[in-house]
């Protein structure tokens, strides 16, 4: 905002909405090829009521912030001009174009047909004078998006070490101990999705894992299933309501017996998701509700609430709300057996909850000028 401010001094921003002659809401997107796509919408109030526009600006994954700010603004800037237009302010405005004259200008061609690939390697080292640590997160995704089709693939794996050290005690002649907490997964998953028209979609999920913290020597997981946008895709960057039904095949093999006595076992299992994605004047909110059981015993089942809102009350008055929930009733790879201190206290091995919850509000509240646009970035 501060760089906002600098290069379009010609602009009065004001904090509360009602006070604006213009009211910009700015979302963003990722791309396919990692980037973000920012989306513009200018909507004019008082004399300029009914002046609507909508315009949009792509950052690519590599840019700079500072390259994404100078694009950014130089878009917002564009959008501004038919309302400048309209005031005594045009007289100090020159408009120019400093590209070349183009004629028939070529196709793009993508030798990589809109494939995009990214590997990370983050290993992570730590040491003190009773603890070491060793943390490897190593990643692998391969996605092309279009508008007709969607894939991703990504491959993660992570490798968890820590010793702790207990140094003898002269006093009472013990000798140095060392106890080591190790936790390892991997997992591959695979997202393809069709688009069918602007409400319906058509998907597949596919997943390989492995994780020691959740008894799992292999998991193999295949699950189609259908989405339905009650507002068509092509809004989806201001408001979303989408239901999605997936029917799938588990195979699950475990570390140890489970507390159900089994080693291995196939199921089956099916979920529901409810999902509201909002973006407008008044506020945001996003709020899923997932429901999923085992088909061979339903109550072995799942039902998790997430959500984030935001509202403006009234003038400088905005309340905002974040949490969790879940009823947990489906963890069938348990390992059988007790829990060592380390395990629990280390988070080495998962532990049976029937719950999970958690919740965050914050009320804020602004008042005084709402003219000051002075930027002073000193200290």
């Amino acid at each position: 905002m501060d760089y906002i401010r600098e290069v379009m001094p010609f602009i009065n921003y004001v904090r509360e909405i009602r006070e604006a002659q213009l009211y910009l809401l700015v979302t963003q997107e990722h791309t396919g090829s990692g980037g973000t796509r920012y989306t513009l919408f200018f909507s004019g109030q008082q004399e300029f009521s009914g002046m609507d526009d909508i315009l949009t600006y792509v950052a690519n994954p590599d840019d700079t912030d500072d390259i994404t700010r100078i694009g950014l603004t130089k878009t917002m800037g564009m959008g501004l001009m038919r309302y400048v237009a309209k005031t005594p302010i045009r007289d100090n405005v020159i408009i120019r174009y400093e590209g070349e004259p183009q004629e028939n200008p070529e196709q793009v061609s993508d030798r990589w047909n809109f494939w995009v690939f990214e590997i990370e390697i983050q290993p992570e080292f730590s040491i003190e004078q009773s603890r070491k640590g060793i943390e490897l997160e190593n990643s692998f995704e391969a996605n092309m998006i279009t508008p007709d089709w969607k894939l991703e693939n990504e491959f993660e794996f992570e490798y968890e070490l820590d010793v702790f050290i207990k140094e003898p005690d002269d006093n009472e002649g013990n000798v140095e101990t060392r106890t080591e907490a190790e936790r390892k997964s991997w997992e591959f998953e695979n997202l393809t999705v069709k688009s069918l028209n602007d409400h319906w979609s058509a998907g597949l999920r596919s997943e390989i894992s492995s994780s020691s913290y959740r008894n799992l020597d292999i998991k193999i997981q295949v699950s189609p299933a259908i989405e339905y946008n009650i507002f068509p895709y092509s809004l989806s960057n201001q408001k979303q309501l989408r239901i999605l039904y997936g029917l799938g095949f588990v195979y699950n093999n475990y570390v140890d017996t489970t507390v159900y006595n089994q080693i291995e076992e196939n199921l089956f299992e099916h979920s529901l998701d409810l999902a509201l994605q909002v973006q407008q004047s008044w506020g945001s909110a996003n709020i899923s509700l997932g429901y999923s059981n085992y088909l061979h015993d339903f109550s072995k089942n799942r039902i998790q609430l997430n959500g984030y809102v935001q509202v403006r009350i009234l003038r400088g008055l905005s309340i905002s709300l974040d949490g969790d929930a879940a009823l947990i009733h489906n963890q069938i790879e348990l390992a059988r057996g007790g829990r060592s201190d380390e395990e629990v206290y280390l988070r080495l091995r998962e532990l049976e909850t029937n719950y999970r919850f958690g919740w965050r509000i914050g009320i804020t509240y602004t008042f005084g000028s709402i003219f000051n646009n002075i930027v002073n970035p000193r200290f």
